[in-house]
């Protein structure tokens, strides 16, 4: 058995994560509080409501702790780049379900919304402020949400994330030349949903 984590000093994420995988729920907990908000933000790209978010935050705990016997540091990535691909491997799995139960996609946009969406973007161009932004990211996910899974998570990783096209193929186990051909073609995509509603 390992000895409790010196709460003193901090501790390396990778230390905490054997210490969590030997039983110590101080250990986990320190992961869950220091890693949660950074979950939360990646998993905000893809969900717009808080509830949604705070699901898979939850879930990716969960699924964090159920696998740190799987984890080492000598293997491979840092623990927190381990912990981002468990969260967009999640995100993704919610898209392709979501996708499957297109009823369940509330933040889609309207019909009635398609001839203010120019007005709407004009606006969000040309401001600076919380209100412009927080009308861009609506906009943003609305437009994000109808585009199918692969294409979605693609241009979020690529474009919010700013995740190089290398680091995204090892991620989603893609070749690089996928993750560039998928990019074009949701770009194509996302064009087209913007001529749909202009």
């Amino acid at each position: 058995m390992m000895a409790e984590p010196d709460t003193g000093a901090e501790l390396s994420d990778e230390l905490l994560a054997a210490h969590a995988r030997a039983g110590n729920e101080a250990a986990f907990e320190q992961l869950f509080h220091r890693h949660r908000r950074r979950i939360a933000r990646l998993a905000g790209r893809f969900f717009i409501k808080p509830e949604k978010v705070e699901e898979i935050v939850q879930e990716v705990f969960a699924k964090m702790y159920f696998a740190l016997g799987a984890y080492s540091a000598e293997r491979g990535p840092s623990f927190s780049a381990w912990l981002s691909r468990i969260t967009i491997n999640q995100c993704y799995d919610q898209l392709r379900r979501a996708k499957r139960r297109p009823e369940s996609t509330s933040i889609a946009l309207d019909e009635g919304e398609g001839p203010g969406l120019g007005a709407k973007l004009r606006m969000a161009a040309a401001g600076s402020d919380v209100e412009s932004d927080l009308v861009s990211r609506d906009l943003a996910a609305k437009l994000l949400a109808r585009l199918n899974p692969d294409d979605r998570v693609v241009l979020t990783l690529l474009d919010s994330e700013e995740m190089p096209v290398a680091e995204i193929a090892e991620l989603m186990g893609w070749s690089g030349s996928k993750v560039k051909v998928r990019a074009h073609r949701a770009r194509v995509a996302l064009r087209k949903v913007l001529v749909e509603f202009m």
